[in-house]
């Protein structure tokens, strides 16, 4: 880890490492925000807490069957990415000039083995326009998939599908 990773909240440097590829986000020297959470206990089975308190939760390994009444990184990450995708495509459709009444998207995250010993995730959004016809939506969509920082990390490492419907 270098000096500059240890620093202050908003100083993480998130330039793309050594062989990042053409598709690699571009170079910044300075996050604007940074978020910072530390597990505890038993990995799945553990707690998750956020430094500034806000969020404080007990986790535990999804159970399609038992469904238990506590979180798991999988729910996470989709409120994560739902919300950050539906920004993107509201800021999309402003950047194209496209009156968009409402929006909503819902992340669906499964996790599930990949090979022996290793899990991976996959990504379905499905996203709902209102006041706007499909063709449009869709490229308010293709727009939104550039910018939204989730889109921006998962593009090439785990499947990602986008359900665009429009009302």
């Amino acid at each position: 880890m270098t000096e500059q990773t240890r620093t202050a909240e908003a100083d993480v440097d998130i330039t793309p490492g050594e062989g990042a590829g053409p598709d690699a986000a571009p170079k910044h020297p300075k996050a604007f925000y940074t978020a910072e959470a530390t597990a505890t206990g038993d990995g799945r089975n553990g707690r998750v807490a956020t430094s500034d308190g806000l969020l404080d939760l007990d986790l535990v390994i999804p159970n399609p069957i038992t469904k238990p009444k506590k979180t798991n990184p999988e729910q996470l990450f989709a409120s994560g990415f739902a919300a950050c995708y539906n920004s993107a495509f509201q800021g999309a459709a402003k950047l194209m000039k496209v009156r968009l009444a409402e929006s909503t998207v819902t992340a669906r995250v499964g996790i599930g083995p990949v090979a022996l010993n290793r899990f991976g995730l996959g990504v379905r959004l499905h996203v709902t326009a209102t006041g706007i016809d499909q063709e449009t939506a869709e490229r308010v969509a293709e727009r939104a998939e550039q910018m939204c920082p989730y889109s921006n990390a998962t593009r090439g490492n785990i499947p990602v599908e986008i359900q665009v419907t429009a009302k």
